[in-house]
């Protein structure tokens, strides 16, 4: 007798025929393109290469690229209004009002409020690599969702926009920083149940912290012990770290008596000097010495000579002393 023919497995309709997405499963499961291979050998390797990808400086081309960083990193509680690029809108048409904000209520990555305006979250978990393709995702989500609804977190969708894509690139980026997290309610007092446990948890860690008006992207922060600030540089790290060396050599590094340049973070492919400050030492008191200080890094950044012996054992103290935030 002749062996019976194999049966064929019968086909899954295509998912991408129904909604043009191929969305994420399980990597043993059918893959939901109706291809009949696995997801992990089929549209799962795309996904796969889009988590492994490191976006290095994921707001490089972003009005306030520094901001951005300071946000996502050192910054409590702050809004920053943003404007859609032309031709983006909601599923209805219109076109919302978006405002990022450092972090959201549960830390939903974005909230439809129900006069229909956003709240995109800053300070979310990143599952591309890309944190800008991430934070896009999560407002094209939010553009989709019904007014009075929070948006889900989610794995990122490979090869979908970027914030650069959404956003106007020659509108302003001006962040507002806040003492509380009450700019998440439209009225705060109203709150109840876990948004209110949740809000009243960020206002008790909040560090108090103001953003410098007379330099860019530099913040202030108070604590129990001492003051800092903290400035976000789009400078190149290896020229940065040349001229802040030569400067602390030189004895000019500093922002007034008290105060020394301790360290640097690293964030987003951005440098962040640090400074230790005396308690009694606001954020106005600040002003003035950051001012100073700009100008006599504009002026130490143009040197192209060699470091001397002293400046290269300050250049390497400086670097030892690095934290990287992400």
């Amino acid at each position: 007798m002749g062996k019976k023919a194999a049966k064929k497995a019968p086909q899954r309709q295509s998912t991408t025929a129904v909604t043009g997405e191929i969305p994420v499963v399980g990597a043993r499961e059918d893959c939901p393109c109706g291809s009949g291979r696995r997801y992990k050998a089929c549209h799962g390797r795309e996904a796969s290469h889009a988590v492994q990808e490191l976006v290095h400086r994921p707001f490089e081309g972003l009005p306030g690229e520094a901001d951005w960083v300071a946000l996502r990193e050192l910054v409590p509680a702050a809004t920053v209004p943003l404007t859609l690029a032309a031709g983006v809108t909601a599923t209805t048409g219109d076109v919302p009002s978006v405002t990022l904000a450092t972090v959201l209520p549960l830390a939903w990555p974005a909230l439809r409020r129900p006069d229909g305006s956003i709240l995109l979250g800053l300070q979310t978990q990143s599952s591309s690599g890309d944190l800008s393709r991430d934070l896009a995702d999560a407002l094209e989500l939010a553009l989709a969702t019904e007014p009075g609804s929070p948006v889900p977190a989610r794995r990122t969708v490979p090869g979908g926009r970027r914030l650069q894509d959404l956003l106007d690139a020659s509108a302003a980026f001006t962040p507002t920083v806040h003492t509380g997290f009450e700019f998440w309610l439209e009225d705060a007092e109203t709150a109840t149940g876990e948004v209110a446990a949740s809000l009243e948890r960020a206002n008790a860690s909040a560090i108090p912290t103001e953003k410098l008006g007379s330099v860019d992207a530099a913040y202030w922060c108070g604590t129990p012990d001492k003051n800092h600030l903290r400035w976000v540089m789009t400078v190149p790290e290896e020229q940065l770290l040349d001229a802040l060396a030569r400067l602390n050599t030189a004895g000019e590094a500093s922002l007034g008596p008290d105060t020394r340049l301790v360290g640097s973070f690293r964030a987003h492919g951005l440098t962040v000097p640090v400074w230790d400050l005396p308690l009694g030492m606001t954020a106005a008191d600040c002003e003035k010495p950051a001012a100073e200080f700009g100008e006599r890094l504009a002026a130490v950044l143009s040197d192209g000579s060699p470091l001397t012996a002293e400046e290269r054992r300050t250049r390497a103290n400086l670097v030892n002393r690095q934290v990287t935030l992400n």
